[in-house]
């Protein structure tokens, strides 16, 4: 059994490309958890896309074993890598709440960004230990100065407490785990309370079922013990426990204060809750962990087979999806223009892409994704409240009381010479003002209050695009506000697409439903029949726009004679495509569904 005193359990939280990954396989090197040969750079993100991206998806756990020379004590290091996006915040939380310390990465060259404040901000609400970390030192773009300044004023720590690295290189790098040791406290807790464990991540393995990564509160836990999670009551036998170092080692027990994992037959990953509490299967006495909720999908899109795919394949797809991923909710819908589908929901874009993405390429599927939408708080004239998902749910104007829709509190780091149009983007996009501040001369830290719906199209490419890339984006969901907002049905040849139905404000309808209708006749192919595309609110018609029919020159056979052989000829066409018109199916692409994605 380890020495409470000597276990630190610490995390590392950056704003994307801080160099929070590389700083990981310093510290793995410098532990020697990991031997030369078996080194490769991102070590800890395994999957594909993670090392594509530049971003950790899932968290990671990996316990380091450090002989400190000045003591010469041994100490155990559990470092718990948490995802690096603001889609997975509440995991973020979650595995914050296993540590008491963490390291706060900032990139020299461009100082603190939204979600460094964001990240702290969380870190902060547990009560952890910070110590500032500037990496990149060695490039000689670096603006250490500036970067120290923002730490003191934004962040609020003294700039005497940073250690000045290069994750890279490896500059500066032995300074950290003596920092970790001296400023972060060992675990608190009581080996003879009843076990008490916090559930911080899991996920599926084919062979071994559901892994769990839990630390250990209060008290004890041995392979073969009987154990309950308090969320559900489900119960199982620990089959197997142990650390990673980081390949897995199986142990016969952990004790309080220490990180691992525990291995149970559990089947379904959607048993087991981040953020939910273990114990014995006979205490009843343990409180649960505070902090801890289902995570709520915030986006929802349909997901239906494109070409070459089946409904079988896709939802065969989904389900070996779900068994590691049990924030992904779906449920079979159809559509009278895309056939049978899902409806999938997501924590946010980010989650809706990797979904998508993972769904392409691990199992070679071509999808067909409706535009995503928010999930809306709906009261109607009985007082009866209830959540939509999507436009198809929306009850008749009549038997409708008040439409909420979800707000965020947004945090925008940008520099100075690019303020005037980032503001007028947030205007746009009906954002509330809340602060600003100058956080340096150059650099100014804003605050808005913004409806998620509006950071769904196209929001972010439009911050990059008008801040050349400097800006930071970050936020977390605030509450529900009553808005005006009404549905905007689309409608090809009279009848409407239920997957292209949008929830609008009232004063941008008009405009949004013009500019849908142009870009559907601009990626909408010819068909032999004219194709009209209209946008209506309540059955009235407030855009039309026509896809001209391809026409075959029928009087090409004929020559000279009567005007009347012609005007024959051309009438027979006529009445050709009118029954055509009735019977026929427009080809919808894929980008008609996105066109409603890059409204401005």
């Amino acid at each position: 059994m380890s020495k409470l005193k000597n276990i630190r359990n610490f995390s590392i939280i950056a704003h994307i490309d801080h160099g929070k990954t590389t700083l990981s396989d310093r510290l793995l090197e410098i532990t020697n958890a990991v031997t030369k040969r078996d080194m490769q750079e991102q070590l800890l993100d395994s999957m594909d896309l993670e090392r594509e991206r530049g971003i950790t998806i899932k968290s990671h756990f990996v316990r380091l074993e450090y002989k400190d020379t000045r003591t010469n004590e041994d100490y155990i290091l559990n470092l718990i890598d948490t995802p690096g996006h603001i889609d997975f915040t509440y995991e973020v939380s979650r595995s914050l709440a296993a540590c008491e310390g963490a390291l706060l990465v900032v990139d020299a060259t461009q100082g603190v960004e939204a979600q460094t404040v964001a990240n702290t901000y969380l870190a902060m609400e547990n009560d952890l230990t910070l110590i500032p970390v500037m990496n990149k030192i060695d490039l000689a773009s670096n603006e250490l100065e500036k970067s120290l300044d923002q730490v003191e004023t934004v962040i609020g720590i003294d700039r005497e407490e940073a250690i000045n690295v290069s994750a890279k290189t490896g500059l500066g790098i032995d300074e950290l785990i003596p920092a970790i040791i001296d400023r972060i406290e060992p675990p608190k807790g009581d080996i003879d309370k009843p076990l008490k464990a916090l559930i911080f991540d899991s996920w599926f393995d084919e062979y071994r079922g559901v892994i769990i990564l839990v630390k250990i509160i209060d008290g004890k836990i041995n392979k073969n013990d009987k154990i309950k999670f308090l969320s559900n009551n489900a119960n199982y036998d620990v089959n197997e426990l142990g650390v990673f170092k980081p390949a897995p080692l199986p142990l016969k027990s952990l004790s309080v204060g220490e990180v691992g994992y525990i291995i149970g037959s559990i089947k379904n990953v959607s048993e087991v809750k981040i953020g939910d509490t273990i114990t014995h299967l006979k205490v009843n006495t343990v409180e649960p962990m505070p902090g801890f909720k289902e995570p709520q999908p915030m986006v929802f899109s349909g997901f239906y087979p494109g070409e070459g795919s089946s409904h079988e394949e896709l939802r065969d797809s989904i389900e070996k999806l779900t068994l590691n991923d049990s924030s992904f909710k779906y449920e079979p819908e159809t559509s009278p223009i895309l056939g049978i589908g899902f409806r999938c929901g997501f924590l946010g874009l980010l989650h809706k892409e990797i979904i998508q993405e993972r769904l392409e390429r691990e199992y070679d599927l071509s999808i067909v994704t409706t535009a995503p939408s928010v999930k809306y708080r709906v009261t109607n004239k009985k007082g009866e409240v209830f959540e939509i998902e999507s436009p198809a749910g929306l009850p008749e104007p009549q038997q409708l009381e008040m439409i909420e829709e979800p707000y965020i509190e947004a945090i925008i780091i940008t520099p100075e010479e690019h303020l005037g149009n980032i503001i007028k983007l947030l205007q746009n996009r009906r954002g509330i003002h809340k602060k600003m501040d100058y956080i340096s001369s150059e650099r100014v830290h804003l605050t808005y209050d913004l409806p998620l719906a509006e950071v769904l199209y196209d929001f972010f490419n439009k911050l990059k695009s008008i801040s050349r890339g400097y800006a930071s984006f970050d936020y977390e969901f605030k509450e529900y506000v009553e808005s005006p907002l009404i549905k905007l049905d689309i409608l090809i040849n009279g009848d409407p697409v239920d997957a292209l139905a949008l929830i609008v404000h009232r004063e941008k309808a008009y405009n949004v439903g013009n500019l849908i209708a142009s870009k559907m006749k601009a990626v909408i192919p010819k068909q032999l029949f004219e194709v009209i595309i209209q946008a209506a609110i309540h059955k009235k018609v407030i855009a039309r726009t026509v896809v001209k029919a391809m026409r075959k020159n029928v009087l090409a056979k004929c020559y000279g004679g009567d005007i009347s052989r012609k005007m024959k000829l051309l009438d027979k066409q006529k009445k050709g495509k009118k029954r055509m018109k009735r019977i026929g199916k427009v080809d919808i692409p894929q980008e008609a569904f996105l066109a409603a994605l890059e409204i401005d």
